[in-house]
């Protein structure tokens, strides 16, 4: 089953309730939702680049810096509760219409998680490519705990693991790794992103995982998450390519 060609979608509404504005709050001298544009555009393997908005200004930043803002986010897919499945399935289709072309996979990026590279993207498509079977790639990324050992719950008053079973492993190098979803970038391929398993793809997909190193797992949803960003850039603990040294 072909990839390519590739749409890239960059869903960026705007009525953020956590951050106001924050798809288009500076950082390191660029609206965030620039980030993810610029990196996109370092990625040889897309073959359009898309902001969904339903926000004039967004869309007058992206087309700013190269993205197409082809359409206007219909308000029922930019409440708080639209399910964002939905608001790629829309967008695949109206691409599909407006340009012609049928795109044989859809790359979703999160304009909050601006740590993700070319490099990332240019790899998940090569690993969609090698697995015929596979219906995406999914970033990911090794936490600094194991939920293994160290999650738990409240069960009738008292501590429980997450985990039932867990306490099995007695040494920390025997312990399996656990990723986590990290928001960095969704590929898919087109038949599973049109059918009705996407809206429960986490179940009922057959999804690759691409890691990335955890300090790289940014994702910006409070103020708080954008003041740690900007101290992991400023330190340069985070380098972005597309950013002049």
């Amino acid at each position: 089953m072909p990839v390519k060609p590739v749409l890239c979608v960059i869903p960026a509404r705007g009525g953020s309730k956590g951050l106001p504005g924050k798809n288009i709050k500076e950082l390191m001298g660029h609206p965030l939702i620039a980030h993810s544009i610029m990196c996109a555009k370092m990625a040889p393997s897309l073959e359009r680049i898309i902001v969904s908005t339903d926000d004039v200004e967004i869309a007058s930043i992206a087309r700013k810096y190269g993205a197409d803002v082809p359409f206007m986010r219909p308000a029922e897919l930019a409440t708080d509760t639209s399910a964002m499945i939905r608001v790629l399935q829309h967008a695949l289709t109206e691409m599909e219409k407006i340009g012609h072309i049928r795109y044989e996979s859809l790359l979703l990026l999160d304009p909050t998680s601006p740590g993700r590279y070319p490099d990332d993207i240019e790899k998940a498509v090569r690993m969609a490519e090698s697995d015929p079977d596979a219906d995406g790639v999914i970033g990911v990324s090794e936490p600094e705990f194991n939920p293994l050992w160290h999650c738990v719950v409240e069960k009738d008053g008292l501590m429980s693991p997450l985990i039932p079973g867990a306490s099995k492993f007695t040494r920390r190098q025997d312990v399996p790794r656990v990723f986590r979803i990290n928001a960095s970038l969704y590929l898919w391929k087109r038949d599973f992103i049109l059918s009705e398993k996407a809206a429960k793809w986490i179940e009922e997909g057959k999804h690759l995982m691409l890691e990335i190193p955890e300090q790289r797992a940014i994702h910006i949803d409070h103020l708080e998450d954008f003041e740690k960003a900007k101290l992991f850039l400023k330190e340069k603990l985070v380098e972005l390519p597309w950013i002049k040294k």
